[in-house]
């Protein structure tokens, strides 16, 4: 019976703790109160993505006014890290100068009769691929990745 009740708890605690939302950071676009670098949650309701900042919603746009979705990707190496590391053990700061680091960066466009908009968020990397599948899943869009894209000029 204890520990029936134990694995209930650990399961329940963390679903209550959760508000549905997902933690990312505004990168930018049409959302002029909220400044680049922020931390922002997004929700992603069966017909309504919206963006909250604190308690305060900053931004709502219709599922069915998303006109493209794209996913692109920033690696860099950890050179900051390296070097820092490196005043310590100069073997360490070397292993780590070749370590790269990948963020994940979602786009979404939309035009809702007379507002257009777009903005850019950055996704953790443990949670961009569910919310691409949600924002595809709602707006019936595919993401477009931008990496595999190729620019001719």
């Amino acid at each position: 019976m204890k520990k029936a009740l134990a694995i209930l708890l650990c399961v329940a605690i963390p679903v209550a703790a959760s508000d549905g939302g997902y933690k990312v950071v505004y990168d930018g676009g049409s959302i002029p109160v909220v400044k680049p670098g922020t931390g922002i949650k997004l929700y992603i309701d069966s017909d309504l993505i919206r963006l909250m900042k604190d308690k305060t919603e900053v931004g709502q746009i219709p599922a069915s006014a998303v006109t493209e979705l794209t996913y692109g990707q920033d690696v860099h190496r950890r050179v900051g890290a390296a070097i820092g590391l490196a005043v310590v053990s100069f073997g360490l700061g070397a292993l780590m100068a070749l370590a790269k680091s990948k963020k994940h960066y979602i786009g979404v466009t939309w035009d809702d009769a007379s507002k257009k908009g777009g903005i850019a968020f950055q996704a953790d990397k443990n949670e961009y691929r569910g919310v691409l599948a949600g924002l595809e899943g709602i707006t019936g869009k595919k993401a477009v990745n931008t990496d595999a894209m190729t620019v001719k000029n």
